[in-house]
């Protein structure tokens, strides 16, 4: 039987894409606060003109809210969408100083590159992720490798090369024969490697979780990844909190190192919960930043089910 493709890969980003092509130049130019006046108009078209992701995020908003989602709930969730887009012009010129920038856990950060180990930073598509490179302003010897699906790793290099041609991202694709030799070197040298770890490709094993109180399934791939590198997984996110706030959060999810081979697949379910666990918390403290517009909760062919 042929894998059944994830709905996200099939899915045409158009607000992405859109957004930067329009905006980069002009943004840039003029600078973040006039040209935030056109968000709203971008977010309105998506509003109005893409119906499917309009019902997804309904469904999902009634579940981080507690209650059924107004247009202006909606709107909104589209709006920060736009933002976090918007803000990552600035970001990847490294213009840190236009925002303001609270994190919490920077201490775990902080050990993990006392100790030179390296370890792996779990995400989720939930705020903006490029806020990572102000925390490597504050932390120094802090490198961080992102690791991604092919697709968005050529996309990835696509938008920098437009935005900042001076950029010089570490991007590993993964899927390719040495990616995993990749990473283990760069975790060997003391690097972060940062993963989603909130989409999958549709035909790999996956967990069944809870979040937001529905069955959902994450992919189990990046944690047992970690878990036969033997190295620890620090969740974080980078929370949009309005005008030019953005909070980042770290929080301890595993520590694989001193987990003999026996007792890894174990190890490996109880991080993924607890990844979940996280993902639920910060979608319900923070429901406008989680940017996933398809449906999240679909059922899944229960084989492919870890």
């Amino acid at each position: 039987m042929k894998p059944t493709q994830a709905e996200w890969l099939g899915t045409r980003e158009r607000g992405s894409a859109l957004l930067l092509r329009s905006m980069a130049h002009i943004s840039l130019l003029v600078g973040r606060t006039l040209s935030r006046g056109l968000l709203y108009g971008i977010a309105a078209y998506f509003f109005l003109f893409a119906p499917g992701a309009r019902r997804h995020s309904r469904r999902y908003l009634s579940l981080a809210l507690g209650r059924s989602p107004g247009a202006r709930d909606r709107f909104r969730q589209i709006l920060y969408f736009a933002a976090c887009t918007h803000d990552r012009l600035f970001l990847i010129n490294e213009q840190y100083d236009r925002f303001h920038i609270t994190i919490e856990g920077e201490s775990l950060v902080r050990a993990q590159l006392d100790a030179g180990r390296g370890a792996f930073l779990l995400g989720a598509h939930l705020g903006s992720f490029e806020l990572m490179r102000s925390v490597g302003q504050r932390q120094r010897g802090l490198h961080v490798t992102m690791a991604m699906y092919e697709r968005n790793a050529q996309k990835m290099n696509a938008m920098l090369a437009a935005i900042n041609p001076a950029a010089n991202p570490d991007i590993i694709a993964l899927g390719e024969i040495d990616a995993m030799l990749r990473i283990a070197e760069r975790l060997d040298r003391g690097a972060f490697v940062g993963v989603l770890g909130d989409r999958t490709l549709g035909e790999e094993a996956v967990q069944a979780v809870t979040v937001l109180g529905e069955r959902a399934y994450l992919p189990v791939g990046p944690m047992r990844v970690a878990a036969v590198l033997r190295r620890p997984v620090l969740f974080m996110a980078g929370l949009y909190r309005g005008k030019n706030h953005y909070h980042v959060v770290f929080a301890e999810v595993a520590d694989f190192s001193a987990i003999p081979a026996g007792g890894r697949d174990a190890a490996v379910c109880t991080a993924i919960e607890r990844y979940a666990a996280l993902l639920d918390r910060y979608c319900r403290t923070d429901p406008y930043n989680w940017f996933n517009f398809f449906d999240f909760w679909r059922e899944r062919n229960a084989g492919a089910v870890a």
